[in-house]
């Protein structure tokens, strides 16, 4: 057993002496890998999951890269020397028509195509490898004039995003036949057709991480930064716009829709600037100057991308580093995509088809992890599904109406009918809606009978009268050929609704940004695209839900996947090996049926994985409160809650906690709504002044940009206390299931001494959304245990959310809750 316990800490190294479940985890963990299976892996939050993902999946990648490289050379030695050997006639009588000689030349001539593919494999592989020590080791690169497969590339790259031109020759679409498959071109990054073979940049074997919040990124790297490869491997970061941009004019802008529009405008603008004048000699217009991005430079490009590569940085450091060398860390860190081992991502961006394309993401053969996978599913649904308001249809109308007028006499034939069939799509959807596309009229002032309806596709197709449009020609083809979204949306439209503000122009009003302004600043036709594409998907797998709300601009139409097992799929097919790991996967029963099952993966191929708690059970103290101390029993079911003497009682119970318990208390509420008023409720009461005598209380922000300041506030302000015992004993953090604080933050030692949970999160079973989902279930999944797959949709929904919450490094929490659920925790 000792010898067999050193030859797993050999293999896999680690920057500390691993506890044994982290040396089960990686030798699971390997074997999975190089079997090509689906692996659930659970290892609870303090056992140091993220360490064993790291040092077993990049030991296997260094393993498996060993073993191509001695493949490759072996099979190179042997096509050689069977090259090298004359080898005489055979004497044998030959079955086949064909004579010796010409079977003897057919076979050299693969033996010699074989030899010679080896050899340019094995080329390029010791020209990445010099390159990246070369990198590594700050030498200066040269780059030969010929290099030229770079920046079209990275030109390609932006261009594909916002194909337009200060000239209206960019805005006209091109002559469009859907039925010509063989001039089809990639819309996203393709290589140049002259490139140099030798310099374009292949995708090497290389392992996705993703997970689902970039504050869960950030500690990944950290940990990547601390392990024993840090110094040997490529990783690059991948984030959004919102995430990545440098440019200050920009990042003001607030929303990500107009973070985007506004960065691929100034691509249009930096373009238009170098185009030449059609006409020699002939003079245009001088308009004032549009903006463009100065850090949206080649060179500069290049060498962060160089950058990235040689070393760890996790956005925070990229941002900075793209600050200094004025490179855009954007486009920089999808240049690193290739030639990367680790890509580190969100899982969002990983799991939508059209997103993993524009990033450069490439699945073939690759392996994936999916880390923090227990919303999984549900990330699934949400991504793939999709909503638009009646404000955003009758604006995607007009605007898409006034460019066919304006374009009209250079537009084909073809794309004005596709155009007109568009227009008629919208036009059906506003009907559902009670309303109308009418010229002028502003959609606030059409007012519709309140009430929801809930449709399969196939019957909304045939309530909106649409149901005689081909969506997949007119999406699939028309949409990615033309890129009609994207022309429309940068083409000046003047309607009857209030005009955005320029896409680069920041006002007061934009940095407040109301959550009206930004449903408005985001491009209605791209919306429209998107629902489009929903609109595809099997009749049995989603269902369209019509929501009228007294007025044509405030209702919408929303589609909704009930299954998420038939996007995952084709993560399960194209790659490698795909682990899905998380705290706790309970009940894996239910996600392997959900999503795997469901996915056409057969049990043979799926390995499981779980371990215990790494901390003592004296360490930690579980405690279920059915009533407070008055004796006033608990209820906080939905009809309850809000009852005076339920929100004093959890008042005084949270008083009697901050009064034991030195350091910092977490407190969270099942809803937002929810911890508005109980927290209204004690500030009126007194109960809040109270809590403040002895803990310094703290409050979850609205927005995601204020989670770190808030936190480092939290934290500081217990350091003080523990220094100074003045009559605050800590600070109490009030947070919300599911909120921006509930996953990927570690309240460890003195941060979270206590966990108070405040009833159970259960979802709304009266929801139409839910129930739909749950009858979906119920029809689709076998029963098992006693309970229907709708039934348990509910209790595990309302357990993950607890697990998510409660699941930090705490040493003690309490649920506060009725006496029936008591029973069930």
């Amino acid at each position: 057993v000792a010898n067999a316990s050193q030859s797993t800490v050999a293999q896999f190294p680690f920057p500390y002496q691993p506890y044994d479940i982290q040396e089960q985890f990686m030798q699971a963990l390997y074997k999975t890998l190089d079997q090509g299976k689906v692996g659930i892996f659970e290892s609870p939050t303090g056992t140091g999951k993220s360490l064993s993902l790291i040092c077993g999946a990049l030991s296997w990648l260094t393993d498996h890269e060993e073993k191509s490289r001695q493949k490759t050379a072996a099979l190179l030695h042997e096509g050689e020397a069977s090259l090298s050997t004359s080898t005489a006639p055979s004497s044998a009588p030959s079955s086949s028509a064909e004579p010796d000689w010409i079977t003897d030349f057919v076979h050299k001539k693969a033996e010699r195509d074989l030899v010679s593919k080896l050899k340019e494999e094995e080329l390029k592989r010791k020209k990445r490898a010099e390159r990246l020590e070369m990198i590594r080791n700050n030498v200066q690169l040269k780059y030969a004039m010929k290099r030229k497969s770079l920046l079209p590339h990275i030109h390609k790259c932006m261009q594909t995003e916002a194909q337009g031109d200060q000239e209206d020759e960019e805005l006209i679409i091109a002559e469009y036949e859907s039925d010509d498959e063989s001039k089809t071109r990639s819309r996203f990054c393709g290589a140049e057709d002259d490139t140099d073979d030798e310099l374009v940049e292949e995708h090497v074997n290389k392992i996705y991480y993703c997970s689902r919040t970039h504050s869960q990124l950030a500690q990944f790297v950290h940990e990547v930064q601390k392990s024993p490869f840090s110094k040997d491997i490529s990783l690059v970061t991948l984030g959004s716009r919102q995430n990545l941009c440098i440019n200050e004019e920009v990042r003001r802008l607030g929303s990500i829709q107009r973070i985007n529009d506004c960065c691929m405008e100034m691509q249009k603008n930096k373009r238009g600037e170098k185009k030449p004048h059609h006409k020699e000699g002939a003079k245009r217009k001088r308009g004032p100057a549009k903006p463009v991005c100065p850090y949206n430079k080649a060179s500069a490009l290049q060498q962060m991308r160089d950058s990235v590569l040689g070393t760890v940085h996790d956005i925070e450091q990229m941002l900075k580093l793209g600050r200094e060398t004025h490179s855009c860390p954007y486009y920089a860190t999808r240049l690193a995509v290739p030639p990367a081992q680790l890509v580190v991502l969100p899982y969002q961006m990983l799991l939508h088809e059209a997103t993993r394309r524009a990033a450069g993401v490439q699945l073939k053969g690759q392996v994936v992890i999916i880390d923090e996978a227990h919303n999984l599913s549900d990330t699934l649904s949400s991504i793939h599904s999709a909503e638009l308001t009646g404000a955003q249809l009758c604006r995607a109308h007009s605007q898409l109406t006034q460019y066919a007028d304006r374009y009209k006499s250079r537009l084909k034939a073809k794309n004005l009918m596709y155009i007109k069939q568009i227009l008629f799509v919208i036009e059906g959807l506003v009907r559902v809606l009670g309303g109308e596309c009418k010229v002028g009229q502003n959609p606030q002032s059409q007012t519709t009978q309140t009430g929801t309806e809930l449709h399969s596709i196939n019957n909304f197709l045939f309530k909106a009268q649409i149901d005689n449009i081909n969506l997949f020609k007119v999406l699939q083809r028309y949409f990615e050929k033309s890129m009609i979204s994207r022309k429309v949306s940068f083409t000046t439209v003047h309607d009857s609704s209030p005009p955005p503000a320029p896409l680069c122009t920041v006002s007061p009003a934009d940095q407040q940004g109301s959550e009206a302004e930004k449903v408005l600043s985001a491009s209605p036709m791209m919306q429209v695209e998107v629902f489009f594409m929903a609109l595809t998907n099997s009749n049995t797998d989603g269902r369209v839900l019509a929501h009228r709300q007294g007025t044509l601009s405030e209702s919408s139409v929303k589609f909704l996947l009930l299954n998420p097992a038939v996007h995952f799929a084709e993560v399960l097919k194209q790659c490698r090996a795909v682990i899905i790991a998380g705290g706790t996967m309970q009940p894996v029963s239910d996600f392997k049926q959900e999503l795997l099952f469901s996915a056409g993966v057969g049990e043979e191929r799926i390995t499981e994985f779980s371990c215990g708690h790494v901390i003592p059970p004296e360490n930690i103290l579980p405690l279920v409160l059915c009533s407070g101390p008055s004796g006033q029993e608990l209820d906080f079911t939905f009809q309850n809650r809000d009852s005076p003497r339920m929100m004093d009682e959890t008042g005084r119970i949270l008083s009697n906690i901050c009064n034991v318990v030195p350091g910092g208390v977490v407190c969270f509420f099942p809803s937002y709504e929810y911890s508005r008023r109980i927290v209204s409720h004690w500030e009126a009461s007194g109960a809040l002044t109270r809590l403040a005598n002895k803990k310094k209380i703290f409050q979850e922000p609205k927005k995601a940009n204020q989670v770190e300041q808030v936190l480092s506030e939290f934290s500081r302000c217990i350091q003080r206390c523990a220094v100074d015992a003045g009559g605050l004993t800590g600070a109490l953090l009030f947070s919300v299931v599911g909120g921006k604080m509930s996953e990927g933050i570690n309240f460890s030692d003195d941060l979270g001494r206590c966990v108070v949970m405040v009833g159970m999160p259960y979802p709304n079973i009266k929801s139409p959304e839910l129930q739909e989902k749950m009858s979906y279930l119920d029809k689709h999944l076998p029963h098992s245990g006693g309970r229907s797959p709708g039934q348990a949709l509910i209790e595990n929904l309302c357990m993950k959310a607890v697990n998510q919450s409660i699941g930090n490094d705490a040493i003690q929490f309490t649920i506060i809750t009725d006496s029936i659920v008591g029973k069930i925790v």
